[in-house]
């Protein structure tokens, strides 16, 4: 375990869901359109939208990859033929009690040395998209899953875990519907998929104004809001290099990788070219699990945009962008240009625990932060992170 002389506060941690997350609180009505659970060739299989869904490969987490068993292979220091070889043995998750239950956790964050996290959903990011032909469908879904998050994990619990009830635009009365039940169970961020919003009129940006009472009722309230990694809807853009557009956590192809296409990237340029943040000047949001290599070219497309029509926007957006974005880098990318990029302040540390693809150890991110002062470290690993779960008035 790293030496700090402080605890940290770790702003990307995940449980493992419960198999009855999205059907404990279904509305019975909906239960057929939504999640449902199949045997299917002797074995448990996720059945969503009335279709057996990939997202996860094992939904049901059992057995489960062993935290940060993929770091090497991450970092691009290892090769494999076959991306399962690099997982290594698999565990039942019967002997990870912290993976799905709350004291469990938080005695195990102390083991950990961590003052607090960000508790995000591992299933839960993939499944707005595999809904979208039924809105209806969906914004039951994630009622029933919000309702099983309070009671299964709390969004507060004893201040030490801060669980994100996951929110859909699809419908903007609903979305402030479950804002509402956020912020009477102390919410204190939310997380929304980082792409274009799916409505019965059709695609719009989470910035257009439709959406303007929900963004309201966020700017009041100070809570914050959080763009975690997930399913986004955006393999359609591989179907026009021939490949297959069902997006399957793990499955590893080249290109895939080399596209340059990055949907939180677009998510906040929609944010900023929109407008957002000149309406309602009190929201925060941070980007989980995205990494960071899309800044720079994201920083460079709105400084040229400023300076061939300056008129389109009332401030310029890097200084908006530096001011109301956070990012949680992954440990290998390049976090000291990412400090020149938008400043010490906005860089949150986030480990990714217990994925595979995350830190065996979370406060050994220190390792990673080379070259940053004692001062700068600490606002990273938890000064940043602590603040963003006060909220913004």
């Amino acid at each position: 375990m790293a030496d700090l002389n402080f605890s940290p506060f770790d702003c990307d941690h995940h449980y493992y869901e419960a198999q009855d997350a999205f059907t404990r609180y279904i509305d019975p009505a909906m239960s057929s359109r939504a999640m449902q659970w199949a045997k299917v060739n002797g074995k448990n299989r996720l059945i969503v939208g009335g279709k057996v869904n990939r997202f996860i490969p094992n939904p049901t987490f059992d057995p489960i990859a062993q935290p940060g068993c993929l770091d090497a292979y991450f970092r691009g220091k290892v090769s494999v033929s076959d991306i399962r070889d690099a997982f290594g043995d698999l565990e039942p998750i019967a002997g990870r009690p912290e993976y799905r239950n709350k004291d469990a956790k938080v005695n195990h964050l102390d083991a950990q040395g961590l003052e607090g996290c960000f508790l995000f959903p591992t299933l839960g990011v993939g499944m707005e998209s595999a809904l979208a032909n039924d809105l209806p469908a969906l914004q039951a879904a994630f009622t029933a899953f919000n309702k099983w998050l309070a009671e299964d994990w709390g969004f507060s619990y004893r201040e030490r875990l801060f669980a994100a009830p996951y929110i859909t635009l699809t419908d903007v009365d609903y979305a402030i519907g479950e804002l509402e039940f956020a912020l009477e169970n102390d919410a204190r961020l939310i997380n929304l998929r980082a792409s274009g919003v799916t409505t019965h009129d059709g695609q719009r940006s989470p910035a257009d104004k439709s959406f303007d009472p929900f963004w309201e009722r966020v700017n009041q309230s100070g809570i914050t809001v959080a763009f975690h990694a997930g399913d986004a809807a955006y393999d359609f853009l591989f179907g026009h290099w021939g490949l297959s557009t069902e997006f399957e956590a793990f499955r590893y192809d080249p290109l895939k990788r080399l596209l340059c296409y990055s949907n939180i990237a677009d998510t906040v340029a929609a944010l900023i070219g929109g407008g957002l943040f000149d309406r309602f000047p009190n929201i925060r949001v941070c980007t989980i699990e995205n990494g960071s290599e899309w800044v720079r070219g994201l920083l460079r497309r709105l400084e040229k945009a400023y300076k061939q029509a300056s008129y389109a926007f009332p401030e310029d957006p890097v200084e908006v962008f530096r001011k109301h974005i956070w990012v949680a880098p992954y440990y290998e990318d390049d976090l000291l240009e990412l400090r020149d990029l938008i400043g010490v302040e906005h860089i949150l540390f986030g480990s990714d625990f217990p994925h595979a693809e995350g830190l065996a150890n979370p406060a050994d991110f220190v390792h990673d932060l080379e070259g940053f002062t004692e001062e700068e470290i600490k606002k990273i690993m938890q000064t940043n992170g602590k603040g963003l779960i006060t909220p913004n008035f």
